[in-house]
């Protein structure tokens, strides 16, 4: 599995369910990695894709406790790893991408082999943040696009290796 994701300097990734950036270069990066995989994400994050829609293209699994808050058409939904692990059976695991929000980050980074990090060099006013991967054991930068800029602000794309992913396994009973 592969995670994608937008971070600023403090690895803040949004404020009241939005990304504080929109770069248009970022966005096609997104498109080009993710149409035609698997996307998994939570329901904060489905409602701030435009229209609240899943993304057309693509297989949109959202990870939600409580599916009934959810108009779940055009989604598959799960609510925990076990569920995941069934619906992600049938996937490889090279087109399947976590792609936020923050409790969803936190709940696959394990799982995940590699990482997409568009960083933005600024430090914008955010209240959900990713793990900092340029601390955690088993990361590592293995690649750094050169700074790029959108109306001012500063980016770079990133790509992150995770030496020892874990495998989602389903649970036996």
């Amino acid at each position: 599995m592969k995670l994608i994701v937008v971070v600023d300097e403090n690895w803040g990734i949004g404020k009241d369910g939005d990304q504080p950036y929109h770069i248009p270069e970022d966005q096609r990066f997104f498109r080009a990695q993710t149409l035609g995989k698997a996307i998994v994400l939570g329901r904060v994050t489905l409602a701030a894709f435009p229209g609240g829609k899943p993304l057309a293209g693509r297989t949109n699994i959202v990870m939600t406790r409580d599916a009934l808050k959810l108009d779940a058409a055009g989604v598959i939904t799960c609510d925990g790893l076990a569920a995941l692990a069934e619906i992600l059976r049938d996937y490889d695991t090279d087109d399947v991408y976590v792609a936020g929000g923050q409790q969803v980050y936190e709940m696959l980074l394990n799982y995940c082999d590699t990482a997409y990090v568009t960083k933005i060099f600024a430090s914008p006013d955010v209240d959900r943040y990713f793990p900092n991967l340029d601390v955690l054991p088993n990361w590592s930068l293995a690649a750094q696009s050169e700074r790029k800029s959108h109306n001012g602000v500063g980016f770079c794309f990133c790509e992150y290796k995770n030496a020892a992913p874990q495998l989602l396994q389903i649970q036996c009973p």
